[in-house]
């Protein structure tokens, strides 16, 4: 599994160029540089060249940088494919996946990159286990708004069942799971809510649509100063107890094993390489 911070994923229109250039200085983990749903169909061809000149010029630091294509059933798909596979770029996410076999046919056409997958159809969801043993996926993203629309689904609660059945899968297979977009951008009380509620289900970070849901992200899926301090605690009294031949410490009242400084040390990790980026 790919350790970097992705707290925070957040989608850029590939064919606006000032989009683009504003998204070197976000604080954001990963860049989702959109060919497909953010452009419009007489938009997407200039995209391409629009984003590959944007990725050559570079700026965007530490960033993971992905690059969303359009599907191969599309009209620009293979166009996508061959363009990304030359791209300055980390990854490409493919949308739509139904199964193994739509990843075997873009890793034919762009062999060097890392996938991801678009999880947002039921036949997807069904497949999750399959898709996310792909030996070339890195992560799966979340697509909420196409999922709704193909369950009928009206809320969050009623997509609570694919959700959890992705990230399984991916936590199965060690690769990175984001959860979906949160639509109302302008609510951060209802942003911070869902944010809270994809980490606890597990979720490593979120996809995003606008900037300014980008600081409450990286506050909810970050480690907070009490969990990095707990997290420290809890690996000094074990060391502690160790040195006196005990299996086990107690911190705050509560049991500490193997098991919780696995955790605490991959707390202390991931605040670690959250400060390495913000100052790269």
């Amino acid at each position: 599994m790919d350790h970097r911070p992705a707290r925070s994923a957040l989608y850029i229109p590939g064919s606006k160029e000032r989009a683009l250039d504003k998204a070197r200085g976000l604080p954001v983990d990963i860049i989702l540089f959109d060919l497909e749903d953010a452009v419009a169909p007489d938009a997407k061809v200039g995209a391409r060249a629009t984003l590959t000149t944007a990725l050559v010029a570079g700026g965007y630091g530490s960033r993971q940088k992905i690059v969303r294509m359009n599907g191969l059933d599309t009209p620009w798909g293979a166009d996508d494919a061959a363009a990304i596979a030359t791209m300055k770029c980390d990854a490409v996410l493919v949308p739509k996946v139904n199964g193994p076999d739509d990843l075997d046919a873009i890793a034919a056409l762009i062999p060097d990159l890392p996938i991801w997958a678009m999880m947002e159809t039921p036949q997807g969801v069904l497949n999750a286990a399959a898709i996310a043993a792909h030996p070339r996926l890195a992560g799966f993203v979340m697509g909420t708004n196409d999922l709704a629309k193909d369950l009928n689904a009206r809320g969050r609660a009623a997509m609570i069942t694919s959700l959890q059945m992705c990230l399984l899968a991916a936590r199965a297979a060690g690769i990175v799971a984001l959860d979906g977009v949160f639509n109302a951008f302008k609510d951060e009380e209802g942003l911070k809510a869902e944010c809270d509620e994809g980490r606890d289900l597990g979720f490593d970070g979120k996809t995003l649509i606008h900037p300014a849901q980008v600081a409450i992200c990286n506050a909810a899926f970050g480690p907070s100063e009490d969990e990095v301090t707990l997290a420290e605690r809890q690996i000094a009294a074990f060391e502690a107890a160790e040195a006196e031949g005990q299996g086990v410490a107690v911190v705050d009242g509560k049991i500490v094993e193997n098991l919780h400084v696995a955790t605490a040390k991959a707390t202390l990790a991931k605040a670690e390489a959250i400060a390495a980026l913000e100052t790269s």
